[in-house]
């Protein structure tokens, strides 16, 4: 499937129409030659009526403009202290890229607004040190950004922030982005940097539950590069905050965000503030599923081809695995009760959710069912992954004797020479 292909993405737009993504933006990427791209993948979610959020950083355009000036800033993440010359800076910066962005959504014939909506207090004295003119989000104007999403008019959000009495602060783009997120109740919060995701100890995060990410960040933070780890502590506070899926992509990658959004893999790092996966009995829209995703194993003769009428006939053994409700593995457990056995057939797992753990976890599931039917045995055949069962999952190899009767019967006409793997229960 392209992942530009419109009956892909349709599959998707149930659950996402009418709600209201947070796309976090580094400055690095406003400048980028692939920005343009970006902003077309922001228009097809705008047709998609998919809400969009825009909140921008500025970092690389201060630190330009810090050597172009010959200035030292005092900070450039927006965390640390802002003093008088850096505010200015990110003044300019931040008014440069807002209208950059501004202008590439109107080439885009996207309505879009810059707005005032941070309401932020200085951050004050910590452990000593006046952070000056760094500030801390106090609230989000959720009325004025309401008002201007239902308009279907696109938010651009500086790394600024404003108190009652008009006073100016600089304020973190991450942090933002998280108050904005939980402040509309946002399905998505999406970082797009200049990496390809989340980092740690030079490994790519593909996928993580929150608290494995906070688990990381208490006992050993160093392991992220550090400009990763303000989004990694943000990809934990924003879903602790209640949103429930924050990404964090190459924002250079062409086509990155509808990847990212419309395939069940995606191309970055997704960190999930709930059990996203799971394994549920096989239903009748399941069938086609399950034929579409074994068909690759039945080519490469790694499985017998099931007919549509053969899965149906026996849907009540079969189990899908799925994240956000869309099928990425299969498998069976056929069983004897003659003989008080039981079959762990039809494992598939997706090719682009190998070695992630779904194969051994379904083996898991099948041998608890199996348990919990007070089988005795669990055996399944395997002409080319018999090392996977013994491996992970704990099978040696038997004989056709081990088999029931009536499968050994099958087994012998089939002409496939399946190595037969056996599990004791009991």
């Amino acid at each position: 499937m392209k992942l530009t292909d419109l009956r892909g993405i349709l599959q998707y737009i149930p659950q996402f129409r009418e709600k209201t993504f947070v796309l976090a933006v580094d400055g690095a990427i406003v400048t980028d030659e692939n920005f343009a791209t970006l902003l077309l993948d922001v228009a097809v979610l705008r047709s998609l009526n998919i809400r969009v959020v825009l909140v921008h950083g500025a970092s690389a355009q201060i630190r330009d403009l810090a050597g172009e000036q010959n200035i030292k800033a005092s900070d450039l993440a927006g965390a640390g202290v802002t003093d008088a010359a850096t505010l200015k800076l990110a003044l300019t910066a931040a008014n440069r890229l807002t209208h950059e962005i501004l202008e590439g959504l109107s080439a885009n014939d996207l309505r879009a607004a810059s707005t005032n909506v941070i309401i932020a207090h200085p951050m004050g004295i910590i452990q000593g040190v006046d952070h000056l003119f760094t500030g801390k989000v106090e609230r989000v104007d959720t009325e004025l950004l309401h008002t201007l999403l239902t308009q279907g008019i696109i938010p651009v959000i500086p790394p600024l922030g404003f108190d009652g009495d008009g006073r100016t602060y600089r304020v973190n783009s991450d942090g933002v982005a998280v108050a904005v997120a939980e402040a509309i109740k946002a399905i998505k919060l999406i970082f797009l940097t200049s990496n390809d995701g989340l980092m740690y100890n030079g490994q790519l995060i593909r996928q993580m539950l929150v608290a494995e990410l906070e688990k990381l960040l208490l006992q050993n933070s160093a392991g992220f590069p550090p400009e990763l780890l303000s989004k990694a502590q943000h990809a934990a506070a924003a879903c602790k905050a209640g949103i429930p899926r924050v990404h964090a992509i190459n924002g250079k990658v062409d086509e990155g965000l509808l990847a990212e959004v419309f395939s069940n893999d995606g191309i970055g790092t997704l960190i999930y503030a709930n059990e996203y996966q799971q394994i549920r009995p096989a239903k009748k829209k399941d069938v086609r599923a399950i034929q579409l995703l074994t068909k690759a194993a039945v080519e490469a003769d790694e499985l017998v081809k099931r007919t549509r009428a053969t899965i149906e006939k026996n849907l009540g053994d079969y189990f899908i695995f799925e994240i956000d409700k869309n099928p990425v593995a299969c498998v069976a457990l056929h069983v004897y009760p003659e003989q008080n056995k039981g079959e762990l057939a039809c494992l598939y797992v997706n090719a682009s959710h190998e070695n992630q753990g779904i194969g051994r976890k379904l083996i898991q599931f099948i041998e608890n069912k199996a348990r919990e039917a007070g089988l005795n045995d669990l055996f399944a055949l395997s002409t080319q992954a018999f090392t996977y069962f013994q491996s992970k999952g704990g099978f040696v190899e038997g004989a056709s004797d081990d088999l029931p009767p009536v499968r050994r019967e099958k087994y012998e006409q089939s002409g496939r020479n399946s190595k037969v793997l056996i599990k004791k229960l009991k």
